[in-house]
């Protein structure tokens, strides 16, 4: 049996998490082509309900939530007001405040965002990162989301996030969200 001294087997996990990392990235543009098209104003301005759920590492979900999202302009920002019913009966409100750039590119501020989040949309998906500042038992944690939506249709869309702190994943958040 081969024995790793502390350096040698941190080096190894190192490399094996780089070898994963770099093996699961995608990269926005492969959608470029992919219809239907999405279009982030037409989808959020008015009503939007999603359903969704937080499952940790492990794959066992620890929280499911349904969540109201009131869109509307405010000259060229894009407003989204969310307002979240989780399964333990608590609630939570987020507002979004989403500045088209260049190129597909947008930026975006909320108060329980670390700075500012990023995010590009090409052809049928959105990438979409940023720090969240999560409460968990009177403490609050930095935590890194790395979105993925991807347009269904006219009406649908599917969300699919990784929630990690310093590289490690904490988690898995997944959502459907349906216009109204």
């Amino acid at each position: 049996m081969k024995t790793f001294t502390r350096g040698r087997l941190i080096a190894l996990l190192g490399i094996s998490a780089l070898t994963v990392a770099g093996c699961s990235n995608q990269r926005i543009m492969q959608y470029q082509t992919q219809k239907p098209e999405l279009d982030l104003v037409k989808f959020f301005v008015g009503t939007t309900d999603a359903w969704g759920m937080f499952q940790d590492r492990s794959g066992q979900v620890q929280k499911r939530f349904k969540v109201t999202i009131e869109g509307k302009m405010n000259g060229q920002q894009l407003i989204l007001n969310e307002s979240f019913v989780y399964s333990d009966q608590t609630t939570q409100n987020r507002v979004w405040t989403l500045t088209p750039q260049a190129q597909g590119r947008w930026t975006g501020t909320a108060a329980d965002v670390e700075g500012e989040a990023q995010g590009q949309v090409a052809g049928n998906a959105l990438n979409w990162k940023y720090t969240l500042k999560l409460p968990v038992d009177n403490k609050v944690y930095q935590v890194q989301f790395d979105d993925w939506m991807y347009l269904l249709d006219e009406q649908t869309m599917m969300n699919r996030a990784s929630m990690s702190k310093f590289g490690v994943e904490l988690g898995q958040v997944t959502l459907t969200f349906r216009k109204r």
